[in-house]
């Protein structure tokens, strides 16, 4: 079965809705998502989205803020051109439907690590929720877009993987056609052609064995890219969330950097406040400098996590300004007025990922990347908080742009070939993936964490090789579930993950080496990954 569009959209979480909404302005859009439409990274996204909202505030400060956090690997023309339209792109939120907190003075800003000011616009402590709750109202009932749950992307199709398939030189110029499609309830894999191919998968925390992440969070927009050739940047830059609840029955829960923007502190077993001996910043030091804090400290006192501390808000307003974290706090015995939180790092965002320009498009025509899955330079390093949604739904606007201009003289795909299973049987052992699966994890958890040594990355770098063999001879002799398209990619962003690492030799924002402790100005550039055939 194919089944043909104008625009497929890999993704349905912030810029993939927005970037379909967009679209279905002016042709047909069909949006794939791997289970349920609504779970999504943003849907988890607790703390807001940022802009220079207030009096006194600017567009230019939250540049400089970014720049800072970004450690010397950020774009400029990218971050101006994000910050410059976030008023406008929240206002275009606004009048989606979107409900962001209020006060009798205006819109509640929060404050969170890393920012000079007050510009972070929420809804409680379940921002992306309310976002997610509002588009997905507009996309429901648009009658150009229609949305196939439970639908993963496999692989795209390109000139460039039709050339090399026939056997035959691949263009110097390649462009997408489309997507092979993997129906993960029937198990059927289907053709779509496609003039215009946006992937929009976030990003890829279950690499990590712990992660603040939902469980669709796999690389697969990375991964896939990276097999049709796009160019891959950065992936040593993994974002670990300083502070999840540790907890045995919440171990991908998100304590919000909100609270510490409202006054929380970080407390060792002791009662000590330890920042200040890291930063003095303290609690709203950037993320990176808070992960490795409460990492070190962890270490040094050999405790199994650390603790904030929000004591100093009664429960009332405890109830008012973070009513998610403090249901779920509550239901697990946890009074944060009165108690400290258990807290640890965990995998949270990648920085890197495939290569755009200032308009979302890889170096593969028509096809773009949004959102956490991109590297479009906005982050450098280190992502300043709640610049994620920001960035997706402002390069959704800059992508849907181009694309129109393009897409009537745009032709249609031809009839693209059928998916081949060859002699492919039905899968024998599912134990075989889960126990890859939970290998791969682990072994990024230990070797390729918070703090690298060369040793551990080397380590792991014969670890995904042996890996990658094993699942090539799984993914070509059975035939495709979704756990194994998913095993197939996770293993490809580790593997990219590990390449990238070891070739920055130096500790730069979310990368630390022990063996390269210090930041090296000749190094201030990014980490280019090019797929040879």
């Amino acid at each position: 079965m194919n089944q043909s569009t104008d625009t497929v959209v890999v993704g349905s979480g912030i810029a993939g809705l927005l970037f379909a909404l967009e679209m279905a302005k002016v042709g047909s859009v069909l949006v794939i998502t791997k289970v349920d439409r609504s779970v999504t990274n943003t849907v988890k996204a607790q703390g807001g989205i940022a802009a220079a909202w207030a009096e006194g505030d600017s567009w230019e400060e939250h540049v400089q803020d970014t720049l800072t956090a970004g450690v010397g690997l950020c774009r400029q023309a990218v971050v101006e051109q994000v910050a410059s339209k976030a008023r406008e792109t929240v206002q275009g939120l606004i009048s989606l439907g979107c409900a962001f907190d209020e006060t009798e003075n205006g819109y509640d800003l929060h404050r969170e690590g890393g920012h000079s000011a007050r510009r972070i616009l929420h809804s409680k402590d379940s921002t992306g929720a309310e976002i997610m709750r509002a588009l997905l109202v507009r996309v429901d009932a648009h009658p150009e877009i229609e949305i196939r749950e439970h639908t993963m992307a496999v692989d795209l199709i390109t000139q460039g993987t039709l050339a090399r398939r026939a056997g035959r030189l691949p263009p110097s110029d390649d462009r997408v056609l489309g997507l092979y499609a993997l129906d993960t309830q029937s198990e059927m894999v289907f053709a779509v052609p496609a003039k215009v191919v946006a992937l929009c998968t976030g990003g890829a925390g279950k690499v990590y064995l712990y992660t603040s992440n939902p469980d669709i969070a796999s690389g697969d927009g990375v991964a896939i890219a990276w097999r049709a050739g796009a160019t891959v940047a950065n992936m040593e830059f993994v974002q670990f969330h300083p502070t999840c609840l540790f907890h045995p029955q919440a171990r991908s829960f998100l304590i919000s950097e909100a609270l510490r923007g409202e006054g929380g502190v970080l407390r060792n077993g002791s009662g000590e406040a330890f920042m200040a001996r890291y930063d003095p910043r303290k609690e709203l030091a950037p993320r990176d400098i808070v992960a490795r804090a409460i990492d070190a400290e962890i270490k040094r006192t050999g405790e199994d996590c650390a603790w904030l501390d929000m004591r100093h808000m009664d429960r009332s307003a405890i109830a008012h300004h973070f009513p998610t974290i403090d249901a779920r706090c509550c239901a697990l015995g946890i009074d944060m007025a009165k108690a400290l939180i258990p807290v640890v790092p965990a995998a949270h965002y990648f920085c890197g990922g495939v290569v755009t320009d200032i308009h979302g498009e890889t170096d593969i025509e028509n096809l773009f990347a949004l959102g956490e899955v991109a590297c479009t330079g906005l982050h450098g390093a280190n992502r300043l908080a709640s610049n994620s949604l920001l960035e997706g739904a402002v390069f959704a606007k800059a992508a849907a742009l181009v694309a129109h201009g393009r897409l009537e003289s745009i032709a249609t795909p031809p009839g693209l070939p059928t998916w081949d299973s060859g002699e492919a049987s039905e899968p024998d052992e599912q134990v075989v993936i889960t126990q890859i699966w939970d290998e791969v994890r682990r072994f990024m958890w230990n070797y390729v964490g918070i703090v690298r040594t060369n040793r551990r990355l080397l380590r792991a770098r014969k670890r995904i090789e042996l890996v990658q063999e094993e699942i090539q001879t799984y993914y070509w002799d059975f035939k495709l579930t979704g756990d194994l398209v998913e095993l197939r990619n996770l293993a490809t962003v580790a593997e990219l993950v590990v390449e990238c690492a070891l070739r920055r030799r130096e500790s730069r924002g979310l990368h630390h080496n022990t063996n390269y402790p210090e930041s090296d100005a000749r190094l201030a550039h990014d980490t280019i990954l090019k797929r040879r055939w």
